[in-house]
């Protein structure tokens, strides 16, 4: 099995050596953790995406350790690009650019733009740094799955399939990046995440969030993503009609703890928080996938902040939707 490594100097010089040598490591972001390998090795792509079994449409995001090494790989920075780059670099901010020729295509799945963020994780940051490369890195997880959000959740789904996994603890932002692609007329939301679209339109104005986009620029878009073993059902109605009918076998995840039936309630948060629900989501599905639940049946969380993110996440991980009509559960799948 892959060794998982305590983050020490020593651990961090022998995981970039990995690197180096067009091998995988494993490592934490504020985000989820991230497979990664060196995103100017070829070799060490089909890796990443044999590892994952991830279809080569779907792009990857390049990971750096410092503001200038933007220009390692985008040909254009524009101006709002900059000013996002300023405010939230490092941070859970993917920016899709332009990129230069050097960029190999299976990291960008032939296209001529490249997605690229700067994490705010310390060994991140560090494993980056000692690198002397670029880090292109996924989620660390089986494609389609729940992300990774602490290591032993990348052992389970990746096995002895990388080299190694750098153990950080629990991640804390526990949702992806928000990506946002950039020109000098428009910005355009690929997906929301760590950094609420409210917070971004404060530096660089209106943010388009209805774009249709003919290609996948980013990762995290396909209609299916996220999801757990056992199936996800997102309820539309009045909690009240749910816990007045049999809800037995069914786990109940909810944004906060004001319910009154405590046997298959799992909460988010005590009080709401939305940070809180965001950090506990991909962690309380695998937790509930490993449960003897028929389905897991999830309350909406209000899209607000991180809630765009969370219900995000929520709606791509779903089989689809569940009602309740004359007392009975009505499962509709999309």
């Amino acid at each position: 099995m892959t060794e998982i490594l305590e983050p020490t100097e020593k651990n961090l010089l022998k995981a970039a050596k990995a690197i180096r040598q067009n091998g995988l490591v494993a490592f934490p972001t504020e985000t989820v953790y991230g497979l990664g390998g060196c995103a100017f090795s070829e070799k060490a792509i089909v890796k990443i995406f044999e590892a994952k079994k991830r279809p080569r449409f779907d792009p990857l995001i390049v990971h750096i350790a410092e503001k200038d090494d933007y220009s390692l790989l985008c040909s254009i920075i524009p101006s709002k690009a900059e000013k996002l780059i300023e405010v939230f670099c490092p941070g859970p901010l993917t920016l899709v650019l332009p990129k230069k020729v050097s960029v190999p295509d299976i990291v960008t799945s032939g296209l001529d733009t490249v997605a690229v963020r700067m994490p705010s994780h310390p060994i991140a940051l560090q494993l980056i740094k000692y690198s002397k490369c670029p880090i292109a890195a996924p989620s660390a997880n089986r494609f389609g799955h729940v992300s990774p959000t602490q290591a032993e959740d990348v052992l389970s789904d990746l096995g002895d399939s990388i080299d190694f996994i750098l153990d950080g603890g629990p991640t804390t932002v526990g949702v992806e990046s928000t990506v946002i692609f950039v020109t000098e007329e428009e910005t355009i939301l690929l997906r929301p995440g760590g950094i609420p679209i409210e917070d971004i339109e404060k530096v660089v104005g209106r943010v388009n969030v209805k774009m249709k986009i003919s290609k996948l620029l980013s990762p995290g878009l396909t209609k299916k993503h996220y999801s757990p073993k056992t199936p996800l059902y997102i309820y539309e109605g009045n909690f009240d009609k749910l816990i007045e009918i049999d809800v037995n076998g069914y786990a109940l995840l909810t944004p906060d703890s004001n319910f009154a039936i405590e046997s298959t309630i799992f909460s988010l948060s005590q009080d709401g928080d939305v940070k809180e629900i965001a950090a506990n989501l991909f962690h309380q599905l695998r937790t509930l996938e490993r449960m003897d639940y028929r389905a897991i049946i999830a309350l909406p969380v209000k899209q607000n902040g991180l809630g765009h993110a969370v219900m995000d996440r929520l709606i791509r991980a779903s089989t689809g939707i569940v009602k309740v009509e004359n007392h009975k559960l009505i499962f509709i799948d999309r």
